[in-house]
């Protein structure tokens, strides 16, 4: 079963997120008090355990959910393997995968502390299109 493992916020972008035990996403916004939400493409980032885990094996200790900076640690789904469009139901929520991937342009507080970033190749963005909460454990199924 896939699922959210981690829910994650900062204050400030390009910053580690902290975990906490529900979010509310809002429709076309994102995670309320976090730095990325917004009226724009990539309202909710989302990255696998799994991906976390491929860093770990290069020897990078200290890893946890946000460490990435990613709003959702998910596990049991290889998100970056979807096409953008694609619509997931995500707890109370209803998103759409936006992007693949990002460019990073500068070293963001992430890569100076981790020393690499999965984001680039294997985060996920969406938009929120329904909103509700979103705690750990909750279900992620694929619509589209």
């Amino acid at each position: 079963m896939a699922k959210v493992t981690s829910v994650n916020i900062s204050q400030e972008k390009g910053m580690i997120k902290q975990p906490i035990p529900l979010g509310y996403f809002k429709e076309n916004h994102g995670l309320m008090g976090d730095a990325h939400a917004g009226d724009w493409h990539r309202q909710v980032s989302l990255l696998g355990r799994e991906s976390i885990d491929k860093i770990a094996a290069l020897g990078v200790e200290g890893l946890c959910p946000g460490k990435f900076a990613e709003n959702l640690t998910t596990e049991g789904i290889e998100l970056y393997k979807y096409s953008v469009g694609t619509r997931l139901r995500i707890g109370e929520t209803i998103m759409e995968v936006s992007q693949i991937g990002k460019k990073c342009h500068n070293k963001c507080a992430v890569f100076e502390q981790v020393g690499v970033c999965a984001m680039p190749k294997e985060g996920v963005f969406a938009k929120v299109i329904k909103g509700g909460y979103i705690r750990p454990g909750d279900e992620i199924e694929v619509l589209t």
